[in-house]
């Protein structure tokens, strides 16, 4: 048997069963709309992405492991990529094998960056050019010992890094600059790690990096005994002659103040490091990129003050505008209360969902005139029975009878309509018409 439902209740269950009925049309639409601007807009990330670093214990494999450790707190899968270094960032960057990667400035050889489909997440750092040089070998072309100019270098051997580093073809832009023969220098392109053996084995005079202060290769080597760095006494002048070039100084004791290491401040040249990515890359990712860039390199370091870092400035490419928004305006409202995919899902649908909502707004009023027709209709249908009945009776020779136990069932169909309360005058009306209409058959 079926359970007792309270008439209340029954009641108040057929008017929201109808409201349901009439609004479904609308709700459909929305939901279709819904679907279309998700589908449209991809507001959920992939949970996996690949950055492209560099070699071994360089200060981009440094950074590469904070950036996987910063995303994986909101479950995003950072794939470490190595590589030989900028140039070939830049190379993957295009071949679509790494979605974002850092690249030094001035490594782009094109005449054009917007060709390329790249976008930069902003100014991350300074890279400088560190030219070491041991000073036993310094003094067979100086009775100093130091060297501070790039034409002092003719006679030995330097190691200059692979192509892919990007650092062979700025040295050969400043070789130019210098009027240098570079066949007076015995210049290789040994990786790093097997450079800086070479170097400390006595096979090389000079080694270069193009780096950060936080790879470990330049933090042994500036405490390595023997082992001098180069003072770019015109880094002024490099800077003038190249854009991409800023002129930065090491200042005294900074990298050991109880050794007084260095002795003295040093000027050096350094390049601007941007964190690049390819234009497809999922914005909610650039953004996750842009805020762990804020949190890693806004600290102050060896070249720059705090919250100088990251930056819109010296970027030679376009600037992701989710990007922008991050290193402007920080993390978003919704993320500071919400989970991050919660906050992005809503962050990248509300305007959808505006849109949706101004669309719907003028439909939804025939919600209301659908509702009554529908509730109405399960009383006014039987009036067209009942004015049939009415029709036959006036009829010669109707059979009484008959029309009599038509209006009975009639009356038994319409005592079982369950409508709202608030249209029962209705339903009663159609019950007295009935009754009007028997006694018209009595009489």
């Amino acid at each position: 048997m079926k359970p007792h439902i309270p008439r209340a209740l029954r009641y108040t269950l057929v008017s929201i069963q109808e409201l349901l009925i009439s609004a479904g049309p609308v709700a459909l639409l929305a939901g279709g709309l819904l679907v279309l601007a998700y589908l449209w807009l991809d507001p959920t990330p992939p949970k996996r992405v690949t950055l492209a670093t560099g070699p071994a214990q360089s200060a981009y494999e440094e950074f590469g492991k904070r950036y996987q450790k910063a995303l994986a707190a909101n479950g995003i899968e950072v794939t470490l990529l190595p590589s030989q270094g900028s140039s070939d960032n830049l190379r993957l960057l295009r071949e679509g094998k790494a979605d974002l990667g850092f690249v030094q400035g001035g490594s782009n050889e094109r005449a054009t960056t917007e060709e390329s489909g790249l976008e930069s997440l902003g100014s991350l750092f300074v890279e400088p050019v560190w030219l070491f040089y041991r000073a036993d070998s310094a003094r067979k072309v100086t009775a100093t010992a130091t060297l501070t100019a790039l034409t002092q270098l003719q006679g030995l051997r330097l190691n200059v890094g692979t192509a892919g580093s990007g650092v062979p073809s700025l040295m050969d832009k400043l070789f130019d600059a210098n009027n240098i023969d570079k066949g007076r220098i015995a210049i290789s392109q040994l990786e790093q790690t097997p450079a800086t053996v070479a170097f400390l084995g006595k096979e090389l005079d000079a080694i270069v990096f193009a780096s950060a202060p936080e790879s470990l290769m330049v933090q042994m080597l500036l405490q390595t005994p023997g082992v001098k760095l180069m003072d770019f006494a015109q880094s002024e002048a490099y800077s003038r002659r190249f854009p991409f070039l800023t002129p930065v100084v090491l200042p005294r004791g900074v990298v050991h103040l109880a050794r007084d290491l260095p002795p003295a401040d040093l000027r050096l040249v350094a390049t601007t490091t941007a964190l690049l990515t390819r234009e497809q890359t999922h914005p909610a990712l650039l953004q996750l990129f842009a805020q762990a860039a804020r949190e890693l390199h806004s600290p102050a370091g060896w070249f720059n003050r705090a919250g100088a870092f990251p930056n819109l400035e010296h970027s030679e490419y376009p600037i992701s505008r989710e990007a922008e928004r991050a290193i402007q305006g920080g993390q978003p409202y919704l993320q500071r209360y919400l989970s991050f995919w919660v906050a992005n899902l809503v962050e990248r649908m509300w305007l959808a969902l505006g849109i949706i909502i101004a669309i719907l707004l003028p439909l939804s009023r025939i919600v209301p005139p659908l509702y009554q027709f529908r509730i109405r209709s399960r009383v006014f249908r039987w009036y067209g029975q009942l004015r049939e009945i009415e029709h036959q009776m006036q009829l010669a020779g109707a059979n009484t009878a008959q029309l009599s136990g038509q209006l009975d069932d009639l009356e038994q169909k319409v005592a079982r309509i369950t409508v709202p309360l608030s249209y029962a005058d209705e339903l009663y009306a159609l019950r007295s018409n009935i009754n009007l209409v028997r006694r018209k058959l009595e009489g």
